[in-house]
């Protein structure tokens, strides 16, 4: 029998934000639960760090807008320190020749702004607001929601969704249809149907690709499109949500987000370790019942939750011969294909953006800026992409924090932090030693293209390319959304075939991370609903 202070009711391995807050909700609950974090500190890549003297960089996701208020509420998280911040502005795209165009928070503003470019866009814009809120309303339902099971459907499962149906019928036929139509098409498609402008279609289009190695022409990505615009419902949002991109970023960076859900499980008595690395899970008579440490330390539990890539989960730590053939088979086939990069700049002061109002420009800048012209643009950076090619010309999406957050950096000084796409982990030429300093320089050439004189700018930077989140964060071939979200990857597809409700094929263990339902983005909805099926399946 093991000692008593080496058995938990639940341990959880990685104390990634969904990790966090999956052992929020089971301590909540009464059990006694245990989180293991392989690195110094908590949040994965939902952290802030300091890189350098004086800045306090997010090192990971740098968004905190698809954040679920369910969560905020029922862990009292704002207790616990968390604020959030909403910029003016949702995104500011720079085109072609000094061309940009800014959308705002407020929906009257975008219009006007629109209007400089196509009166005809501006006159449906607001129409498009409101579908895409009511659709991405219904896909936040549903991406909140645990799976039925499938092919062993019962009837109780399918009780939770009841109001999602009444919601559906009550749109009407007619809305419904359009709904369906939707969701397979591409967000070339779906945007060229709406509206005229390139760049307008790029500054709505762009978020439909994000962190994926997929481009604007593939189908599917209107569904992820509703995805990035699903409403968080934050109880301290400005009223009315941008109705395109929900967008907000976290006082004190990312990492206080993190750092919130663990105090707020350490609150309710759950333990959180960092430095202690998982190299196994414990499996005697085929179920999962602990986990051994990197040390060689046991520790056991009536549960495992991994917050871990299934990937990871099932062939590094449970190993593929605990597997049957076919779960191998599929666990193999699950496409992660990482492509995006990130880079961070510390600078000496506020880059000049070409043809900025004189007005509050820094409203401007608030929110992410966009550095790609129209869906072309992107999708031919994506064409490097899918030959294994570091994008000629990259699609980068930034921010600059510090217009919101002062105290993430020096006095007068500036982070610029930025998703580079696409820099594809499989290279078909060398490897990421070799090609680090030409993602580099490719990155900055584009900035400079787009910010004249942001080099002179530059005291330090880091450069984040898609095997150092492999061998850093353990996100298997670099993907952050823990394998592809496609169609085929999503709901009770995710993350392999009938396994869609957080039960991993072994009993006792279960997946907790953005591998599982609804999938990738700082939203905790994988870690509250993996810990809502345990608490189910111990009839807690």
């Amino acid at each position: 029998m093991a000692p008593p202070d080496t058995t938990y009711d639940a341990i959880i391995i990685g104390a990634g934000h969904n990790g966090l807050v999956a052992a929020a909700y089971l301590a909540r609950a009464g059990l006694k639960v245990l989180v293991l974090e392989r690195r110094a500190i908590v949040g994965g890549a939902a952290a802030t760090e300091e890189i350098f003297p004086g800045f306090q960089v997010n090192t990971g996701a740098f968004d905190s807008g698809l954040f679920m208020s369910e969560i905020i509420r029922e862990l009292k998280l704002e207790q616990h320190g968390l604020k959030f911040l909403f910029s003016p502005a949702v995104v500011h795209v720079l085109g072609d020749n000094g061309e940009s165009l800014t959308l705002w928070r407020d929906e009257k503003r975008s219009q006007a702004e629109i209007s400089r470019l196509s009166a005809v866009d501006a006159a449906r814009f607001p129409a498009y607001c409101t579908w895409v809120r009511q659709m991405s309303g219904l896909v936040r339902e549903m991406a909140a929601k645990i799976p039925p099971g499938v092919p062993d459907l019962k009837a109780a499962e399918l009780l939770p969704w009841l109001p999602t149906a009444i919601r559906a019928r009550r749109m009407g036929s007619k809305q419904m249809m359009e709904l369906v139509r939707t969701l397979p098409l591409s967000v070339q498609d779906f945007l060229d149907g709406w509206f005229e402008n390139s760049l307008l279609k790029a500054a709505l289009g762009a978020a439909g690709v994000s962190s994926l190695t997929l481009g604007p022409r593939a189908p599917g990505t209107a569904l992820m499109l509703l995805y990035q615009a699903m409403p968080p419902h934050l109880p301290s949002s400005p009223a009315g949500e941008a109705g395109f991109r929900s967008s907000s970023s976290i006082q004190g960076g990312m990492g206080r987000l993190s750092e919130g859900l663990a105090s707020a499980a350490r609150g309710w008595g759950a333990e959180v370790r960092c430095q202690a690395g998982v190299s196994e899970i414990l499996l005697p008579d085929g179920e999962a019942s602990g986990v051994r440490l990197e040390n060689g330390e046991e520790l056991y539990a009536r549960v495992i939750l991994s917050n871990a890539d299934p990937r990871q989960t099932l062939f590094e730590l449970v190993g593929a011969p605990n597997l049957e053939v076919r779960q191998v088979r599929e666990v193999r086939n699950i496409r992660f294909r990482g492509s995006t990069a990130r880079l961070n700049l510390c600078l000496s002061g506020l880059p000049e953006f070409p043809r900025l109002d004189s007005d509050r420009p820094a409203d401007r800048l608030s929110g992410h800026i966009l550095l790609c012209p129209n869906l072309d643009y992107l999708e031919k950076a994506y064409d490097d992409a899918k030959y294994g090619r570091i994008s000629t010309q990259p699609v980068i999406d930034l921010v600059i924090p510090t217009l919101l957050d002062p105290s993430l950096a020096p006095d007068g000084e500036h982070l610029l932090s930025a998703n580079i796409q696409y820099a594809p982990y499989h290279l078909q030429v060398g490897d990421w030693d070799a090609q680090r300093q030409v993602l580099l320089e490719r990155s900055l050439e584009a900035l400079e293209t787009f910010i004249p004189g942001l080099r002179k700018l530059i005291l330090r930077q880091q450069l984040i390319t898609p095997l150092d989140l492999e061998q850093e964060y353990g996100l298997a071939e670099g993907c952050l959304t823990h394998g592809q979200m496609s169609l085929d990857q999503s709901f009770i597809m995710r993350p392999i075939a009938g396994f869609g409700q957080y039960r991993m094929p072994l009993p006792n263990l279960y997946l907790c991370g953005a591998g599982a339902h609804p999938g990738g983005g700082v939203t905790g909805m994988p870690g509250r609903s993996a810990a809502r099926q345990v608490l189910k399946d111990l009839h807690r």
